[in-house]
């Protein structure tokens, strides 16, 4: 399943003008795909449902359907708003496990994405970066690929503890054994920060199904072209997964986003909306750095 869109999000003083291509793919080897997605301005998300866990796929989908419910298309939300969805979304997966005779069968999920926020108090807007579990979400600025999320999972408290180096935690046999999940336990602990929203900025956010096939040079490779692809960037992404083998469902959204102001003339939207189509074509910095803050869940 692929989609892209573009849409433009009415601020108080200007406009967020708002691209994505998105796609999920169940891989070649898989008969199910537990990934979901959500990508309508402003919010993008990924749900990875948990292999080897009772209805993967649904618990992904109830994410989706929570968010939906939970947050207004076409309009910033407040943080509060994006945790009060993703809590929400903790309960519906939580209401999918079941008892059985030999105990309950947990239903879970990864949860990674990106959402505009109006963080008050005259902050200004800012994304919303948040995650529960592997799936990732990645800043690029034209030249690098940035890691925003970090990991929840037994590689990672590996890697943070010196006990391994990064490059073995593909290599490691608890390499596909995450430390939290959406519907795992009765409190969801997630991962979240804010970045200003200024400019230009692109986003990438994927399950993992991508980022163990394709190293984050490969994923800058693409990102930095010029692609044909009826599926954009993210299907760029997605086949590349698929050609290095595809052993889990795979699913990616590159979002790239321009706040203008009250003051851009027609020329300028049309030219900012003719650039936004296409890969980033320039090397200059479209992510502010320095100012990240975090958000109390």
């Amino acid at each position: 399943m692929s989609g892209d869109g573009e849409g433009v999000v009415a601020l108080p003083r200007g406009s967020a003008l708002i691209a994505h291509s998105a796609r999920t793919d169940v891989g070649r080897v898989r008969t199910v795909n537990e990934d979901s997605f959500l990508a309508e301005a402003p919010v993008y998300l990924v749900a990875d449902g948990m292999g080897g866990h009772a209805r993967g796929d649904a618990a992904s989908r109830a994410v989706i359907e929570t968010f939906r419910r939970h947050l207004e298309s076409g309009k910033p939300s407040s943080p509060e708003q994006v945790l009060d969805a993703i809590h929400s979304s903790n309960e519906a997966v939580r209401a999918l496990s079941e008892a059985g005779e030999e105990g309950t069968a947990v239903a879970g999920t990864t949860l990674a994405g990106v959402a505009l926020v109006d963080a008050g108090d005259g902050a200004g807007f800012h994304w919303m970066v948040f995650n529960i579990g592997d799936s990732r979400v990645y800043a690029w600025d034209g030249r690098s690929l940035e890691q925003l999320s970090v990991d929840h999972s037994a590689v990672q408290e590996l890697v943070d503890a010196g006990l391994i180096q990064a490059d073995e935690a593909e290599r490691h046999p608890e390499r596909n054994v995450i430390t939290r999940a959406i519907g795992a336990d009765d409190f969801v602990d997630p991962d979240v920060w804010l970045i200003p929203a200024v400019g230009r900025q692109v986003f990438l956010i994927c399950s993992d199904g991508l980022s163990k096939e394709v190293d984050d040079d490969g994923m800058a490779r693409i990102l930095v072209g010029d692609t044909g692809h009826a599926a954009g960037l993210a299907g760029e992404l997605v086949d590349a997964a698929l050609a290095h083998g595809g052993r889990d469902n795979v699913t990616a959204i590159v979002v790239e986003s321009e706040l203008g102001t009250a003051g851009d003339d027609d020329e300028t939207t049309r030219d900012r909306r003719g650039r936004l189509s296409h890969a980033a074509e320039d090397t200059r910095p479209r992510t502010s750095g320095g100012d990240n803050g975090d958000v109390s869940a």
